[in-house]
């Protein structure tokens, strides 16, 4: 609990069998956390295993992909503080504090990878992927005039539930590429946010996407054309219609 808000983690998990009860570990040690909802995105064999021994709420979710597997994380977690996170090795659950300290001054604090001094050796955090997330979120400040911004694919992220509820019904994403999405969100629904450096250790296994080039390649061009779709219309008025989120707020029983 932090400032007397419950504080929830939802962690997807589809290739993060070696890992995943470290992380749930690490971020429950904090002793900020209230609650940690892993989402099974159709993953690993055995990732129930390691999940059944620890403090951790488990979930599955049928539809495949990134999006998919955090729309239900966040319709399941009870928390007044909604916290995205990998349980794959690199995020620590020390900046679990960091993210909420800062939540004491705005709804939506993103964390970002590209701080040299946080980056561990061996993090998955070379030239191309540093300057091509640089680069893009350069291009979000640039064209929607926003805050600092250094990392679009950052998943670490912190949402106040009110902050997540206003948005939720517009999620329309459910692949890798939800990540920037719900940035742009954030932008186009006027939410107060900042962004924070946080620690990015090396990945225990690899990641199907920024573990494969071609399709890391392919998620930045899908990020970048997102982008300019979304500030061309926005200059025409319009805003983000309600997607096809099942689980948004307004669609729960």
């Amino acid at each position: 609990m932090w400032q007397d808000k419950t504080v929830s983690v939802i962690f997807p998990t589809y290739n993060e069998k070696e890992s995943i009860r470290a992380a749930i570990d690490d971020f429950f040690a904090n002793g900020y956390v209230d609650e940690i909802v892993v989402v099974n995105n159709n993953a690993a064999e055995g990732t129930d295993d390691e999940v059944k021994p620890t403090n951790a709420r488990l979930v599955h979710e049928s539809a495949q992909g990134y999006g998919n597997a955090i729309w239900r994380g966040l319709h399941e977690a009870t928390g007044d503080l909604l916290i995205l996170a990998e349980p794959d090795g690199t995020f620590s659950g020390h900046d679990v504090m960091k993210m909420l300290a800062y939540s004491e001054d705005v709804p939506v604090v993103f964390g970002t990878r590209t701080q040299r001094e946080f980056v561990w050796e061996g993090a998955n955090m070379g030239f191309l992927l540093k300057f091509g997330n640089w680069g893009v979120g350069k291009l979000v400040e640039f064209s929607f005039n926003t805050t600092l911004l250094t990392d679009v694919g950052c998943t670490m992220r912190l949402f106040h539930r009110e902050a997540y509820e206003k948005i939720a019904p517009q999620f329309s994403i459910g692949g890798s590429a939800f990540g920037p999405q719900l940035l742009l969100l954030t932008i186009l629904n006027d939410l107060p946010f900042i962004e924070i450096p946080v620690n990015y250790r090396k990945r225990v296994g690899e990641s199907s996407v920024t573990g494969n080039k071609f399709r890391a390649a392919l998620l930045g061009m899908e990020m970048i054309l997102m982008i300019l779709r979304y500030r061309l219309k926005s200059w025409f008025g319009w805003r983000p219609p309600a997607g096809a989120n099942p689980y948004a707020p307004e669609a729960s029983p």
